[in-house]
């Protein structure tokens, strides 16, 4: 084995001397050095971090990196808490405002608050616990998009309906059903709880009773389309259901005569068929009945008895002509 040579001084002569020394034992020497180097590092990090309670350099940038990012959301969840009283302002107002005014029906809170039909959006977040800022936020940002797009869905519909407005005066019910003369009608029950007439039962009357002889003109009360023509032994007999658009429909009832068919288009004023007596009746009248949104409503706030018949008369006579002058139109064209 070889040496390795090393010069000493000797305390006695005061002269260096050779002294030969191992290879085995210079890395003796050298492997203590590196062991006492490895304990005394650890021992360091075992007394900074245990004992005095320091974190490590790199865990510490990491943690103030974090807590920058943390703020960050935590300004964001507070924007989004803005936003989202500010959406629920919009919600209420439209629905309760703007969808009403145009008889739209309110958007179902299943609609607005939906999920995401089962699909699984957020399986990437699966590997952040459940309680994570950064997932709830995320989740929670994503919800507030959807319930944002369906928000604004509904104002195109309602800035279509708005851009028909016009339409709106003359499709409302707004007169009475039959010539308000007096001496051609009575009334014979009006809107709300009674006592049945065939049975004696205490039952809801979902609308206005005009007695009158049978055949008595009946008019459309607002422009619309004919949804349903009905021919009944039992209920309301021969009847008409008339869609005016805007959340309301009229129904007329126990008539003897219908001059519409379902689908076709009509107009205030226009004459619709006769009154009678079929149906669950127990004499001549007309039964009509006002639908807003899905819900009866008392017909007495739809129109004023007290219109004159001959203001009355006239409306009807200017329909009729308009309606002749439609008809004769083609005719007209075909002769020149």
């Amino acid at each position: 084995m070889s040496k390795f040579k090393k010069y000493i001084i000797n305390p006695e002569t005061l002269m260096y001397e050779i002294k030969e020394v191992s290879n085995k034992s210079r890395l003796a020497k050298w492997l203590s050095v590196v062991v006492a180097g490895a304990g005394l590092g650890f021992l360091y990090f075992w007394l900074f971090t245990s004992v005095m309670g320091f974190e490590l350099p790199k865990t510490a940038i990491l943690k103030m990196k974090n807590a920058k990012w943390s703020s960050k959301v935590e300004l964001m969840n507070r924007r989004l808490d803005m936003y989202d009283d500010i959406l629920s302002t919009l919600q209420m107002r439209d629905d309760g405002i703007y969808r009403s005014i145009f008889g739209m029906n309110e958007i179902p809170s299943e609609v607005r608050n939906a999920g995401f039909g089962g699909v699984d959006r957020y399986s990437y977040l699966d590997v952040i616990d459940n309680n994570s800022l950064l997932k709830k936020t995320t989740i929670r940002l994503d919800v507030l998009t959807k319930k944002t797009y369906v928000q604004s869905k509904s104002f195109d519909e309602v800035n279509l309906m708005a851009q028909k407005a016009g339409d709106m005066a003359s499709c409302i019910p707004a007169i009475p059903p039959i010539n308000p003369d007096p001496s051609k009608y009575k009334l014979s029950s009006g809107f709300g709880y009674r006592t049945d007439p065939i049975n004696g039962s205490t039952r809801m009357h979902t609308g206005f009773d005009f007695a009158c002889h049978t055949g008595n003109p009946v008019y459309c009360t607002g422009d619309g389309v004919v949804a349903e023509v009905n021919f009944d032994f039992f209920g309301y007999g021969n009847s008409v259901l008339i869609d005016h658009g805007f959340g309301y429909k009229t129904r007329y009832a126990h008539m003897k005569l219908i001059n519409v068919a379902r689908g076709m288009k009509v107009k205030r004023g226009d004459c619709i068929g006769e009154s009678g007596n079929s149906g669950r009746s127990t004499g001549p009248h007309l039964h009509y009945e006002v639908i807003y949104r899905g819900n009866y409503v008392n017909p007495v706030n739809y129109f004023d008895l007290s219109m004159s018949t001959k203001e009355y008369g006239a409306m009807v006579r200017k329909r009729a002509s308009e309606s002749e002058a439609v008809l004769e139109k083609p005719s007209r064209r075909l002769r020149w």
